[in-house]
């Protein structure tokens, strides 16, 4: 990651037009290429742990700079962030993997599921249904507790259909994502430890994505997103 990745991102966000961008056209490819560094990095140490990755590039994994404006009110063409996430797949994949979010100030990591199409999430429903008491452990343990707190995401008002309000899973129910986060200071993203930190987290992560992809593998072969 180069040291000046979030004074970019900064400026970026003070000036989010295509003249600005133009003008540090050579500021940005610099700053991609040090994030597309920090990413590549971070794929080797997983895909040792994950075989699902072999195969990935670093540019698999990355989200793209410019907005989808079509059907936005925000015109700014621009992100104001740098994304990436690994996953079996790659940043298109459906299913769960690892996310790095970099932000000025509002930098984190991220895991899980997010917004799963319709029958995804009927299957996790079903796999809370029958295995909930197993999810209630992995995410109540401490360790995973202190590292992310509560799972992440919109929730129904009421009980999903064909569950009653009564169900003894039905708050893990009710979502209708499944994303955990830990928060990373500016400090970390930009030291020399950050691969390591967020391979540390992504670990505790473990038997949680083992959970969901259990659930969704039937649904959509077991390739992954948050």
């Amino acid at each position: 990651m180069n040291k000046d990745t979030l004074e970019f991102l900064s400026d970026l966000t003070e000036n989010n037009n295509k003249e600005w961008m133009d003008a540090n056209r050579d500021w940005y490819q610099e700053t991609r290429k040090g994030f597309l560094g920090t990413v590549g990095d971070l794929l080797e140490e997983l895909k040792k742990r994950q075989p699902g990755l072999e195969g990935l590039r670093p540019k698999d994994c990355i989200f793209r700079q410019n907005r989808d404006i079509r059907f936005s009110a925000n015109k700014a063409p621009y992100k104001n962030n740098m994304g990436a996430y690994f996953s079996p797949g790659g940043k298109k994949s459906v299913g769960p993997g690892y996310y790095l979010h970099i932000q000025p100030r509002e930098c984190f990591l991220a895991g899980g599921i997010w917004m799963p199409a319709a029958e995804q999430l009927k299957k996790i429903r079903q796999e809370i249904d029958y295995s909930g008491a197993e999810l209630e452990k992995i995410i109540k343990a401490p360790s995973f507790k202190s590292a992310f707190g509560d799972i992440h995401g919109e929730r129904l008002k009421t009980s999903p259909r064909d569950y009653s309000t009564d169900h003894p899973h039905i708050d893990l129910l009710r979502l209708k994502s499944f994303v955990v986060t830990h928060p990373l200071t500016d400090q970390e993203v930009l030291s020399d430890g950050l691969v390591e930190t967020c391979l540390g987290y992504y670990s505790k992560m473990d038997e949680f994505h083992a959970f969901l992809a259990q659930a969704v593998d039937d649904a959509d072969g077991g390739e992954g997103i948050i």
